[in-house]
């Protein structure tokens, strides 16, 4: 089982679908020669040629557009966008086209939509926000937001060889900082399962992405106070594993949503809504949230770490909880 970074296995899940299936494809700006923005894709284009890791102009419209036609033409195209923030210039490609596509006339679209994702790396708002919820709200469209080594293999592999549209957010903090073991042989992470990344009894925290970290080591600190919660770990946003978090909730009887997106909006308020239609007999207490304010991402450090949830948010807000 070698120790890997959250990259390789990124990397590492490309290289292993390029191989098996020459179908699959890599397209987007600097990913060839250079090897992408963060060197997820360095040593690709030597290993399977120019005409499978095509460097793309700089024109995220038309580089989604002509993935949107490699995919009706039989192609499994992976695009990558610098930072995931410029997305937004692609963003009628996919909301109009690409996640309507099965709708309208019954043909899906194998696209995978790969982007640097968040905060925490002092890289401003142009580069550091999150915008799953743009496309949470879009029907047609996976949203998967892996928070570990093994599941940023395992579900990059298993949106590959969905027949729809996946956006696959990586966490650029967790890039080269989160390390584990990867098992050599394969493993496919089912999109739309949620994982008990702790199991405990005292109040369930779910969340997803950097955020796991985070509240893992919430949880290492609240264990001294004799406080045991559960963290579910959402894994993917569409589809949402809305029994995973019902089944915990039934089980601790108290709720935490913990997410870096904005408060306004964020999955959070879906999350809480459910659990009322669903659970509210089961709830000891209010549901809260930790969340980033309502601001774009800041740029100076002190300003952003204020800005992004920590793991003492976390557990201030559980110690509340605990109150119930």
């Amino acid at each position: 089982m070698p120790h890997v970074t959250f990259l390789d296995a990124i990397t590492q899940a490309l290289r292993e679908e390029m191989e098996r299936d020459s179908k699959v494809i890599l397209m987007g700006e600097d990913i060839g020669a250079y090897g992408g923005a963060f060197g997820v894709t360095r040593g690709l284009r030597e290993r399977f040629g120019a005409d499978r890791v095509m460097d793309t102009p700089l024109a995220e419209l038309a580089l989604v557009g002509a993935a949107i036609g490699c995919s009706y033409l039989g192609l499994r195209p992976v695009v990558e966008f610098q930072f995931a923030d410029f997305i937004s210039s692609g963003f009628d490609q996919i909301v109009n086209f690409a996640a309507t596509s099965r709708y309208r006339w019954g043909v899906g679209v194998p696209l995978v939509l790969r982007g640097p994702w968040g905060g925490g790396v002092r890289a401003g708002m142009f580069h550091s926000r999150c915008m799953e919820m743009w496309f949470v709200h879009t029907p047609g469209i996976k949203v998967v937001v892996p928070g570990t080594v093994r599941d940023a293999r395992g579900l990059l592999k298993s949106s590959i060889r969905d027949g729809d549209p996946v956006l696959y957010l990586e966490h650029k903090y967790l890039y080269r900082r989160l390390k584990d073991d990867l098992p050599d042989q394969e493993e496919l992470t089912p999109i739309g399962k949620a994982d008990v990344a702790l199991e405990g009894k005292d109040l369930t925290i779910v969340t997803y992405g950097a955020m796991r970290t985070a509240c893992l080591e919430a949880a290492r600190e609240l264990e001294r106070d004799g406080i045991r919660p559960e963290v579910v770990d959402l894994r993917t946003l569409v589809p949402l594993d809305r029994a995973a978090v019902i089944e915990s909730v039934r089980k601790t009887n108290k709720l935490l949503i913990v997410h870096e997106d904005t408060r306004t909006g964020g999955i959070a308020g879906e999350i809480a809504v459910s659990v009322c239609e669903e659970a509210f007999e089961d709830l000891d207490g209010p549901i809260l949230r930790v969340t980033a304010p309502d601001t774009p991402v800041p740029y100076a450090p002190t300003l952003e770490d204020y800005f992004l949830p920590r793991a003492e948010d976390v557990v201030k807000a559980v110690r509340k909880l605990a109150k119930y």
